[in-house]
């Protein structure tokens, strides 16, 4: 059998600026590609994901490539500071969409070099067992099939999209994330209005831009 080839875009060392893990020190692994929008400026009109602030085609930025399990995971590992303890390693698996190409077989080595792993979803592609945390994105006009995990987190406002469609599903942490781009401002004020209204729903900003982070 043929080694699994995974396409990857970037991995670098930071800290987690969105949702529940706010804070924590983790290896960005960024995979290549997505279902919901090719990557291509010239696509973006008739895309899924239209609002897509992230840049994920191709495999030319820092220390992306073509890899094999082996290579990735030396990699990943590679990043992490030696003068931390190993238990707490953690690496954020994000995209594009990364269940294009994350298995169960990447998972279990990322998990013997001391590993935990989070992934950053949209939700239409079924998990692989062994992931330790589950953030499911879920964008309008896409079939989210993932209603379960750790937290979910809504881009607010989405056309066709209502926060309280999602709140029957099995998630421990709802969070509503304003939408970047020109309306920002506006985006912000609508969130924070709706998640008072809501007190379910918590609020997550992009703290890593806020503090001029990767």
């Amino acid at each position: 059998m043929a080694a699994a080839i995974y396409s990857v875009k970037e991995i670098y060392f930071t800290i987690q600026g969105e949702g529940m893990q706010t804070g924590r020190p983790a290896v960005f692994l960024r995979f290549a590609g997505c279902n919901l929008w090719s990557g291509r400026e010239e696509d973006r009109y008739k895309a899924i994901c239209q609002f897509c602030d992230t840049d994920f085609f191709g495999v030319d930025g820092v220390n992306g490539g073509k890899y094999e399990v082996e290579p990735l995971v030396e990699k990943v590992g590679g990043l992490w500071p030696s003068s931390t303890k190993d238990n707490d390693r953690y690496v954020v698996c994000t995209g594009g969409e990364p269940l294009l190409q994350l298995d169960e077989m990447l998972i279990h080595e990322l998990h013997k070099a001391g590993f935990a792993v989070g992934i950053e979803t949209n939700g239409t592609i079924s998990v692989p067992s062994g992931v330790d945390w589950i953030c499911v994105s879920p964008k309008a006009g896409s079939d989210c099939i993932v209603k379960s995990g750790n937290e979910l987190k809504l881009v607010y406002p989405q056309k066709g999209l209502d926060p309280s469609q999602f709140e029957d599903w099995d998630f421990e942490f709802y969070f509503l994330q304003p939408m970047d781009g020109p309306d920002l401002e506006s985006n912000t004020k609508k969130t924070i209005e709706y998640c008072l209204n809501h007190p379910r729903w918590r609020l997550s900003l992009q703290m890593h831009k806020l503090a001029g982070l990767k």
